[in-house]
C-alpha cells in the first residue's frame, strides 16, 4: 500500500501565461516555476481556475500539465486540476494527469450542471476509477452553486484516494464540520482571508493564488501559525495580509489581480484570455500599492518590529 499523500504547506494554483495573440508563453511559464520553487514554495497545482482553465482546451490544459510535471522534475509535488463541464472532460484530465506522473488531482463540482450530491458524488468516483491518484476535493459553491455536503462526503469517504478538500466556501460552520466530523479528510484552506482561522482549526496547508507573487510571505505565515504554532504573531501577519485578500476579492478581478502581480514581480504573465480583460491603470496602481505595503509590513515582522 503507497504512503497516503500529506498536505503541508503552501501549494500555488500556477497561473498561465500568454504571449500577445493569446498562446501560452512557456518560456515564461518556466521562468515563473522556477521562480516559485525557489522561494520554496511546497506544490504547485496546474489547470485550476486561477491558470484560466475555463478558457482552454483539453489538449492545452494537459500539454500545461505536462510542461509543468517536467519542469518541477520531482522537486515538489504537482496536483493536476481536472475541473469541467463534462465528465469525459475531467477523465481525461485525470488520466492524463496520471500519465504524466503527477502526484495528485484537484477534483471540483462540475459547473452549471448543478448535480445532486449523490449525482457528484457518482461523477468523482467515476474520475477516481480512472485515474487511482490521490485527490484533492474542490468544494466552491460561490462558483458551482453545489455544497460538497455530508451525503457526498460520506460517498466519496469509501474510497481512500479523497485524502483532502480545498474548502472555499467561506462559510466558518464548514471548517468546523471537516475538522470534527471528517478527520480523515485533510482540510486546505481555500479562503484565503480566513487562513488563520483554518491554521487554528487544524488545517496544514493553503491553496492561494495569491502565492504566484508573494510566495515568501504566504510562507512566512504558514510557517508561523503551523510550524511554530505562534498565532500571536499569525496574527500581525494575518492582518498585514488582510488589505491584499480586500484587492483580490473585491470587483470579481481575481485573476488579473494575480497575474498583474506576477508582472510587478518582474515576470511575464501576459494578457488574459476572454472573456476576460486585464487591470485598468487605477486598479493596477492599487493592487501595487497594497503590495509595496504589505511587504513593508511583513519584513518589519520579520525584523522582530
Amino acid at each position: 500500500m503507497t504512503p497516503r499523500m500529506v498536505l503541508e504547506g503552501i501549494y500555488t494554483p500556477v497561473i498561465t501565461p500568454f504571449d500577445a495573440d493569446g498562446g501560452i508563453d512557456y518560456n515564461a511559464l518556466a521562468e515563473l516555476v522556477e521562480t516559485l520553487i525557489a522561494a520554496g514554495v511546497h506544490g504547485l497545482i496546474s489547470g485550476g481556475s486561477t491558470g484560466e482553465n475555463y478558457a482552454e482546451t483539453v489538449e492545452e490544459r494537459l500539454a500545461l500539465a505536462r510542461f509543468i510535471t517536467d519542469r518541477v522534475a520531482g522537486r515538489i509535488p504537482v496536483i493536476v486540476g481536472t475541473g469541467a463541464m463534462r465528465t469525459p472532460d475531467s477523465i481525461a484530465l485525470a488520466v492524463g494527469a496520471r500519465d504524466m506522473g503527477a502526484d495528485a488531482i484537484l477534483l471540483g463540482t462540475p459547473p452549471y450542471s448543478v448535480p445532486t450530491e449523490r449525482e457528484n458524488a457518482l461523477n468523482a468516483l467515476a474520475i477516481d476509477r480512472a485515474a487511482d491518484l490521490p485527490i484533492i476535493l474542490y468544494n466552491y459553491p460561490g462558483r458551482m452553486s453545489v455544497e460538497m455536503g455530508r451525503e457526498f462526503l460520506d460517498r466519496v469517504g469509501r474510497s481512500r484516494n479523497f485524502i483532502g478538500i480545498k474548502e472555499s466556501s467561506g462559510d466558518i460552520n464548514r471548517l468546523h464540520l471537516l475538522a470534527r466530523d471528517y478527520p480523515h479528510i485533510q482540510t486546505s484552506c481555500g479562503m484565503d482571508d480566513q487562513a488563520l482561522e483554518f491554521f487554528a482549526w487544524g488545517a496544514r496547508s493553503w491553496i492561494c493564488a495569491g502565492s504566484n507573487f508573494l510566495p515568501e510571505e504566504h510562507i512566512y505565515l504558514y510557517e508561523t501559525c503551523v510550524v511554530q504554532g505562534d498565532f500571536t504573531k499569525g496574527r500581525r501577519i494575518m492582518s498585514a495580509m488582510m488589505p491584499l485578500m480586500r484587492v483580490l476579492e473585491q470587483g470579481g478581478k481575481f485573476i488579473q489581480c494575480v497575474k498583474h502581480g506576477v508582472e510587478i514581480t518582474g515576470l511575464k504573465a501576459g494578457p488574459m484570455r476572454p472573456p476576460l480583460k486585464g487591470l485598468n491603470k487605477d486598479e493596477k496602481r492599487e493592487l501595487e500599492q497594497v503590495v509595496r505595503t504589505l511587504k513593508l509590513a511583513v519584513a518589519a515582522i520579520k525584523e522582530g518590529n
